[in-house]
């Protein structure tokens, strides 16, 4: 009975439901939106959580997460164009079965099996995370050093493009965790006698700058192109003889979901083209992928829609996030005082209830919400690029200066947007410079605890066999990687001679 009270409280005593329908239909919005990916989705809407206790702070951006993932299949399926990364996959058949004049079928695939991968990678974490999380209780400093090495090492080296780009990104984003009081010496550090920067750079500012502010100067400089929705729609969710049909195609996809979640560097583009290949690989009727197959659909919309809650595994667990937008979710704990590990199962385990029982509301909110939202992210997508732009700039810009009310922090955020834009123009990952600048107090202020309790002695972690085996791994990914792009680039020079 207290337990029964206690929900009864959660869910009428809080804001958690509207933060979870908030968050939900913002996410399917900005998912729906082309150019707008579940980061940058999550980015915007970041600023707004400071003024929320961390329960719903944290439930509006788990929902974001979970609505952007099926908002990205609707302008995949209309236009051919995907609103997220990780509805790539879903144009292949989406868009053919619009083509046929089955958008609205094609529309409720994509929803129905949204859910039942949001409902899997929820029943995931919730089973997971507790107990990987009590392995941290064996951690000491040296262990939380390592830990932080091991997670940038393998952000780094699983990251798009070169090992030496990646590795490059996460000591740029260290460098900016330096910036304000020294923490055990309380020295002021590169803050150039600006009161502001006492406190140091916070991570929404990069993430904002990083993700939002550079995607618009990206977008400035594109092309406007797309053939535009124009016709009206309605979704046709799945009867049950074409549910059974899709119960294979989606135990693949929440299968591939889970794995890419629980992989730090994955994310819901690769589960999504996994799933694919492997849906089409176990069909009974693979002649009809990439010529309007249902199956195509399904398995690629339950991989990704997994991967938005099995990603937060390995951030609840060790703090280590497996995808751009598990770095945000990551910034909204920080920002409310929240550590991931253990201790935030003990001393704030009514967030942790309050985010899976958010996030079990939006999962079963996707199917009213994305049947009444459908209209209004049509008539979204075939607003002029510009007008979106610069909708998105006012969010940007409000947001920020709502912060802290310092123009100091909307030239930062302009700063880091233009180095977002350098970096992409060449070819350096975000997510590694991000988690640098999130992992970055906590690997250096363990690095110097264990040097203060050794007196100065590195062999110190040597002697902590966790510490140990973390850097064997991350020294083994790092390798692996290496490995990979020496192999890679024979194979190029061996096809340039031929």
């Amino acid at each position: 009975m207290e337990s029964l009270g206690a929900l009864f409280q959660m869910l009428f005593g809080t804001a958690l439901v509207p933060a979870a329908f908030i968050g939900l239909i913002w996410g399917v919005i900005g998912g729906a939106l082309p150019g707008l990916s579940a980061s940058v989705t999550m980015a915007l809407i970041l600023p707004l959580t400071y003024t929320l206790d961390p329960m719903p702070a944290i439930v509006l951006l788990a929902s974001v997460y979970i609505g952007a993932e099926y908002g990205g299949s609707i302008p995949a399926i209309l236009i051919r164009t995907p609103g997220t990364n990780s509805a790539a996959a879903t144009v292949i058949d989406g868009y053919e079965l619009k083509q046929q004049g089955r958008a609205g079928e094609a529309l409720g695939i994509s929803l129905w099996s949204g859910v039942v991968g949001s409902l899997f990678g929820l029943f995931c974490l919730v089973l997971l995370t507790e107990p990987l999380s009590r392995l941290a209780l064996a951690f000491k400093p040296m262990s939380y050093f390592a830990l932080g090495i091991l997670g940038l090492s393998i952000i780094a080296s699983l990251s798009s493009g070169s090992l030496l780009k990646g590795l490059a990104a996460a000591l740029v984003g260290m460098m900016i965790a330096t910036i304000g009081i020294d923490p055990l010496s309380g020295v002021n550090r590169y803050t150039f006698d600006l009161p502001e920067l006492l406190n140091g750079i916070k991570p929404v500012i990069v993430m904002i700058g990083l993700f939002a502010m550079s995607e618009l100067l990206r977008q400035s400089g594109s092309a406007i192109s797309g053939a535009q929705a124009t016709m009206t729609v309605r979704i046709v969710l799945p009867s049950l003889p074409m549910m059974r049909r899709l119960v294979k195609p989606q135990g693949i996809g929440c299968g591939a979901g889970l794995i890419e979640g629980l992989l730090p560097g994955g994310g819901g583009s690769v589960a999504a083209f996994f799933a694919y290949n492997e849906a089409k690989r176990w069909s009974r009727t693979p002649e009809e992928f990439g010529k309007g197959s249902v199956e195509g659909v399904a398995a690629p919309e339950a991989a990704n829609n997994t991967v938005a809650s099995s990603s937060l595994i390995p951030l609840l667990s060790f703090g280590i996030p497996g995808s751009n937008s598990a770095a945000i979710l990551l910034g909204g704990l920080l920002i409310h005082g929240l550590l991931p590990g253990p201790r935030l199962f003990e001393q704030n385990g009514d967030v942790i209830t309050g985010l899976y029982v958010g996030s079990f509301i939006a999962t079963l909110g996707q199917i009213p919400i994305g049947l009444i939202i459908l209209p209004l992210c049509m008539w979204m997508v075939n607003r002029p690029r510009p007008y979106l732009a610069a909708f998105v700039f006012m969010l940007v810009m409000s947001g920020v200066y709502t912060l802290n009310g310092s123009f100091l922090d909307i030239a930062l955020v302009m700063a880091f947007g233009l180095i977002g834009w350098l970096m992409v123009k060449c070819g350096y990952p975000f997510l590694p410079a991000v988690l640098g600048v999130v992992l970055g107090p906590i690997v250096e202020s363990n690095y110097r605890r264990s040097l203060l309790l050794s007196g100065g002695e590195h062999s110190i972690f040597l002697e902590d066999p966790i510490a140990i085996g973390l850097l064997l791994t991350a020294m083994a990914f790092l390798l692996f990687s290496l490995w990979r792009e020496v192999k890679d680039a024979r194979a190029r020079k061996t096809e340039g001679m031929n």
